[in-house]
């Protein structure tokens, strides 16, 4: 696939974006050696920007970053694309609204995603930026695009941006690649939180009507225009 001058320019864009990003991970501890991944739509084309694989993130860069197609065809760069590439891809083809993924097997969050338990909606935190409880995505193999079947079957049924696959660990969305990173970064909080709540004794979960109300302000009313 050729691509032309305007979308290379997005792409390049793009590319240094994602790099950029894999450094929050690292940042926030949330993933260790060459596990990991973001990605992010190229937006109008059928192809996305997406972590190589094997590669240590202090070698990540904007050149090393690659383009596939939706379907996880190699169509631009040097390296081959992450081995959760298809689970990407295939979020993208059924989500349209979602402009980026990312995977991480940060300490807390994957320790939920082994017992397959959801992180109840405990915490006003957890209200605002996932609408209720974090839930558990079923188990599948990476290899071909089961896991991303697990993810949009999860989340389509709910309003979370994060998704606990089953003895693999957290993916989460968004409308970019930020959005998704924050909500990676925000779904280890809690679900540390929530841990050490335990640890004390039963937390009481939120009533569902004020889970709505505090998903609805912080969606809509909190933070500056266009951000939050």
């Amino acid at each position: 696939m050729s691509l032309t001058d305007e979308v290379l320019d997005t792409v390049a864009e793009l590319r240094q974006t994602v790099s950029d990003l894999h450094g929050e991970l690292t940042r926030n501890a949330l993933v260790i050696w060459t596990a990991g991944n973001i990605s992010a739509r190229v937006p109008g084309r059928e192809l996305m920007v997406i972590k190589p694989s094997g590669v240590a993130y202090d070698e990540l860069s904007a050149d090393t970053m690659v383009v596939t197609d939706l379907h996880g065809r190699l169509v631009h760069g040097d390296l081959a694309p992450s081995s959760d590439t298809a689970a990407h891809a295939y979020v993208y083809r059924e989500m349209p609204e979602v402009g980026g993924v990312v995977h991480t097997h940060s300490t807390y969050a994957t320790a939920w995603a082994a017992r397959g338990e959801p992180i109840p909606c405990v915490l006003t935190m957890i209200a605002d930026e996932f609408g209720g409880a974090v839930p558990v995505g079923p188990f599948a193999l990476i290899g071909d695009d089961s896991i991303g079947r697990g993810i949009v079957e999860t989340l389509r049924a709910g309003r979370s941006p994060a998704v606990l696959m089953r003895n693999h660990g957290p993916f989460t969305v968004g409308r970019t690649a930020r959005d998704a990173v924050k909500a990676a970064v925000l779904v280890e909080d809690v679900a540390r939180t929530v841990h050490k709540a335990f640890e004390l004794g039963t937390p009481a979960p939120l009533a569902p009507a004020d889970v709505d109300r505090l998903y609805a302000r912080y969606q809509n009313v909190y933070g500056q225009r266009g951000e939050r």
